[in-house]
């Protein structure tokens, strides 16, 4: 018998503990709800500092270099100029090369098509790296455009 109120004892305190384990969790994603709804207006904002630097925002569009096959950035950028007039490719780093590979490959390759350079700006943003130093980072920004658009 005392094997049978140890049970419903373990028992017991399983379901509290769950219960207790189970009011967390419903009150946790109310918190994590309410951080999300604030992210919201912030990601919002963001844009809106872009419209302010260019009124062209919602047909401006930017390619960010990564480690994908480069091949797959002349695509993304090529389905973009398709809809937009402008395309921004960024490179950043040891894919500065990479940009720029992408940005002649569009230019040299599709010349029938007709798009061109439109701006090239460069810069260096600081960074703090993972062992906490301060890193100059230099930044490439291509600005393609079709020429018929002119």
């Amino acid at each position: 018998m005392d094997s049978e109120n140890k049970k419903s004892d373990a028992e017991e305190i399983l379901s509290e503990f769950q219960k207790t384990h189970v009011d967390e969790p419903v009150e946790e994603p109310q918190a994590e709800a309410e951080p999300q709804v604030e992210a919201e207006p912030q990601a919002e904002a963001e844009p809106q500092a872009e419209k302010e630097s260019k009124p062209t925002h919602e047909t401006h569009n930017t390619i960010f270099i990564g480690i994908k096959p480069i091949m797959s950035y002349v695509t993304a950028t090529l389905t973009q100029l398709a809809s937009l007039p402008i395309v921004t490719i960024a490179g950043r780093g040891k894919r500065i090369t990479q940009a720029i590979d992408v940005s002649q490959m569009i230019v040299k390759r599709m010349n029938e098509v007709g798009y061109e350079i439109g701006d090239v700006r460069i810069s260096s943003d600081s960074l703090v790296s993972k062992d906490g130093k301060k890193r100059n980072v230099s930044k490439i920004e291509i600005d393609l455009k079709n020429s018929s658009s002119n």
